[in-house]
């Protein structure tokens, strides 16, 4: 099974934790942030992976190479030149998976109980163009799904802007949901991502704008074992996750 670890994030919330390192290689419970999601991957049956990297580069790949890639087949998606945000890295990404197989997009400073395993069976069952990981949960900006759980609409609680491509959207009529930074993606999407002329975009934004035209589900998780490490004050809930719910192979 294929896997894009998004790892190109500037790493800016964790302050001096990322003053001479990427985020992918913060340590928490005595391993990287990379390193703990390689081996939760791999336990979960994925064995293709795509890094991107940005922000540091070359420590990533002296830390892979020292490690052997841990076994596993990683090839970096390098993104010194231009920071794609996450549209465009998960588009330059994708053309680098030799298969059509769809592909687990993981942020690297997520820590879920999620079953990721089952999730891409999910999603390879419902034949769903993109499948993503959400949750009731506070956040500043959501996502609105139908009964049947396609992806209707988005808000900003914020600044009250409110996107869908359906006329008429009212959100009041549908369910919100976090999204949760774990999602996959068929690789027929593909076409309609290459036809984007801007190289760098938020997947976010062509999820949304294209909800009218591609068929995109969600799968509930639970909020309580799900942390965005992203910032130092979130660091150990990620390392409880690690030790509750991450068994490593290697």
């Amino acid at each position: 099974m294929n896997a894009l670890i998004l790892a190109a994030g500037l790493g800016t919330r964790l302050g001096p934790f990322t003053a001479d390192r990427p985020k992918a290689l913060v340590e928490v419970e005595g391993r990287t942030m990379l390193e703990h999601q390689l081996r939760h991957l791999s336990k979960a049956g994925f064995d293709h992976f795509v890094i991107n990297v940005h922000h540091y580069a070359d420590k990533i790949r002296e830390f892979l190479k020292k490690n052997s890639n841990f076994g596993l087949e990683i090839t970096l998606s390098d993104e010194s030149n231009l920071l794609l945000d996450t549209g465009g890295g998960i588009r330059q990404a994708m053309h680098l998976f030799d298969d059509d197989a769809p592909v687990l997009v993981h942020n690297v400073d997520i820590f879920s109980s999620t079953d990721l395993s089952r999730l891409y069976k999910t999603h390879l069952e419902s034949g769903a163009d993109a499948t993503l990981l959400t949750a009731r949960r506070t956040t500043s900006r959501y996502l609105y799904f139908n009964t049947q759980g396609a992806l209707c609409g988005w808000s900003n609680e914020k600044t009250g802007e409110v996107r869908s491509p359906l006329s008429n959207f009212d959100k009041t009529q549908f369910t919100p949901y976090a999204f949760q930074g774990i999602h996959i993606i068929s690789q027929k999407v593909l076409p309609l991502l290459d036809a984007i002329p801007e190289p760098k975009f938020g997947i976010t934004d062509f999820y949304v704008n294209n909800a009218g035209r591609l068929n995109l589900l969600m799968v509930e998780s639970d909020p309580l074992q799900w942390v965005d490490a992203g910032k130092p004050e979130t660091l150990g809930v990620a390392a409880r996750i690690i030790k509750e719910h991450y068994e490593h192979i290697f």
